[in-house]
């Protein structure tokens, strides 16, 4: 009678030699795989110890079962408890929380650290970048005004040419904008200046200073009278004031004493302008506080210039022509510019506009 574990023996070398244990073992390896990947972390723990549960009891049932199929492995691995590896699925997390889970704190810690001492080093260089631009400003502005300081002293050494103020003129301390006002220098007064000029104003020795005045108010003549010398930004000189008008000329009824008074002083110069304007329903001339007159060119300017010289004759506020504008409570600024108000007659091109108190 044959042994029975020699035929046991004869089988399994006869299954290893078809192959089938060799495809049977495979087939365990991959679906108890496919199970780990499928499951939370805890049942893969105990994946390794099925799959060699498995193993052993694929070739015990091979060897006394000679079973030629593939189906035990199978029928192995449902052994597992599917009630547990359901419940510990529905308390797994992400892959990506199994990683978090397995960093190392300790690296965390390192690493957020060396972020933060990066940032420190990173801020504390451009805060040094910029003290350092700061700096290199401060030193240029520094030694621009060190050069102008010893330019000004320069031109102010080497000014010999006498001019005479043709208005009151205010006195400023540098040509650059928001310089501040120093004083004032009346009209007819005799000063030094530098040949300088800058932002419309001009540069002249004021008690040995450097000091800066609008631009077009010096003469080179000694005026005995700013009526008869003084010229406007249209280079014409003014009239003198006194006479009577005969040219038939008068302004409405309505109007001040003061524009009467101004309208035959007008007159009486500029013969050869007939036409007025007086009253109207705006403004000054609403309230007969106004004298339009209708005249232009350089012809304009000599007007302009005759009733500024003369501003105190008739109580004058204001003149305006050529779009520029010369009033009392600004006087030292000289001849000002207006905006564009859109036609010849609205920017003053064709009229003197004389506003009295």
């Amino acid at each position: 009678m044959a042994d029975p574990r020699r035929q046991r023996d004869d089988r399994v070398v006869q299954l290893s030699r078809s192959g089938a244990l060799g495809g049977a073992l495979r087939q365990a390896r991959t679906s108890a795989g496919d199970l780990v990947r499928r499951t939370p972390r805890r049942v893969r723990v105990a994946a390794p110890l099925a799959v060699a549960a498995t193993v052993g009891a694929v070739g015990l049932g091979l060897v006394t079962t000679g079973a030629t199929t593939t189906e035990a492995p199978t029928a192995a691995l449902q052994a597992i408890d599917a009630s547990d590896v359901l419940a510990d699925r529905d308390a797994s997390v992400s892959r990506s929380d199994d990683r978090a889970e397995l960093a190392d704190p300790a690296a965390a810690q390192l690493a957020a650290a060396a972020l933060a001492d990066w940032t420190a080093e990173r801020t504390a260089a451009l805060a040094q970048q910029a003290q350092r631009a700061a700096e290199a400003r401060q030193a240029a502005a520094d030694a621009a005004a060190a050069a102008e300081l010893q330019a000004t002293a320069a031109a102010v050494a080497a000014a010999d040419t006498v001019r005479w103020t043709t208005a009151d003129l205010n006195l400023h301390t540098t040509a650059g904008e928001g310089a501040e006002v120093a004083g004032l220098v009346e009209e007819g007064t005799e000063v030094l200046v530098t040949g300088r000029t800058a932002g419309g104003l001009e540069e002249i020795v004021w008690e040995e200073a450097s000091r800066w005045v609008s631009a077009g108010y010096l003469t080179d003549e000694d005026p005995t009278a700013l009526s008869a010398t003084s010229t406007g930004p249209g280079g014409v000189a003014a009239r003198s004031a006194g006479g009577t008008c005969t040219n038939g000329s008068s302004t409405p009824s309505g109007v001040t004493a003061n524009v009467a008074d101004l309208h035959e002083a007008v007159c009486a110069a500029f013969p050869e302008i007939t036409n007025y304007g007086g009253t109207r329903t705006d403004g000054d001339h609403g309230r007969g506080l106004a004298l339009d007159i209708m005249v232009s060119g350089a012809t304009g300017w000599e007007v302009a210039e005759f009733v500024r010289a003369n501003y105190t004759d008739f109580d004058v506020n204001y003149v305006i022509y050529e779009q520029k504008i010369w009033s009392v409570d600004r006087s030292g600024e000289g001849w000002r510019s207006m905006e564009d108000r859109g036609s010849a007659t609205a920017n003053h091109m064709d009229h003197v506009h004389v506003s009295v108190y």
